[in-house]
């Protein structure tokens, strides 16, 4: 799956957001999307998702335009876990991830066998699997954000894009989750592309890292090319030292 924004300008009624962007997101690896806050990552992945249209330029899966793709399909090729999604009042954490396999099934289709699996699966992967009968709304702030990405799981599509994933996660379940994303790449060669802001948890476990600042895109590749004190300064204006990780070796961000 090639996913790829060409000239890509977005906004909101008069106020532009990202500005005659260019990205290509590699095939089969795991990218995260980097910056401060209101730069724009957020919407990017929106657009790239075809969740809003942009003003200009166009997103493209596989060199076709996403506007110009059959929905159903597109939901087969793509999963999106949105920021703060909203689900019907006393659902089923169950019958949550099960709406994952909708693309899957035609109208009035019976659930089979492979879907069930999907879906214990999801749930089994995010730890959430002896709490399928219990209600979304019971779970703390964590258990439903795992809920959500067991719904994406569920959706068994080669692209997945998540934003902010890790929100209300404390530090042990991001790592598990981070780990868990990563490892549906490396088993399923699932294209990964999530907005994060932990820098050093983005650099230990992405293949390919996306920094924006104010002004755009300050520079794409891997953790060892984005993250040095010039291009953090540029996009955060921060001042940090970088050296490598003493368990990974990949980079790691230390503000002064």
């Amino acid at each position: 799956m090639n996913l790829k924004a060409e000239g890509l300008t977005l906004g909101y009624r008069d106020r532009k957001v990202v500005t005659a962007l260019d990205l290509d997101l590699p095939p089969q690896k795991v990218t995260a999307i980097l910056g401060p806050n209101g730069c724009g990552k957020s919407t990017l992945l929106r657009a790239l998702a075809r969740l809003i249209k942009p003003q200009q330029g166009r997103v493209t899966l596989n060199g076709r335009n996403i506007h110009a793709c059959p929905t159903r399909a597109l939901a087969q090729d793509l999963a999106i876990l949105p920021q703060a999604p909203l689900a019907p009042e006393g659902i089923l954490v169950g019958d949550l991830v099960k709406r994952g396999r909708t693309p899957w099934r035609g109208f009035l289709s019976p659930w089979r066998a492979e879907d069930a699996q999907a879906c214990t699966q999801a749930l089994d992967a995010v730890g959430l699997g002896d709490m399928a009968d219990r209600q979304l709304d019971e779970l703390s702030g964590g258990q439903r954000q795992r809920a959500w990405i067991a719904l994406a799981l569920a959706q068994q599509t080669p692209l997945l894009l998540l934003d902010e994933p890790t929100t209300y996660l404390d530090l042990v379940h991001q790592i598990d989750v981070l780990s868990l994303l990563r490892q549906r790449n490396r088993d399923a060669g699932t294209t990964v592309i999530s907005v994060l802001h932990d820098l050093n948890l983005a650099a230990r476990f992405s293949d390919h890292l996306v920094l924006m600042g104010d002004a755009g895109i300050v520079a794409t590749g891997s953790p060892e090319t984005v993250l040095n004190p010039e291009n953090l300064d540029l996009a955060f204006g921060l001042r940090a030292q970088v050296m490598p990780d003493p368990t990974t070796g990949a980079p790691m961000v230390l503000p002064l």
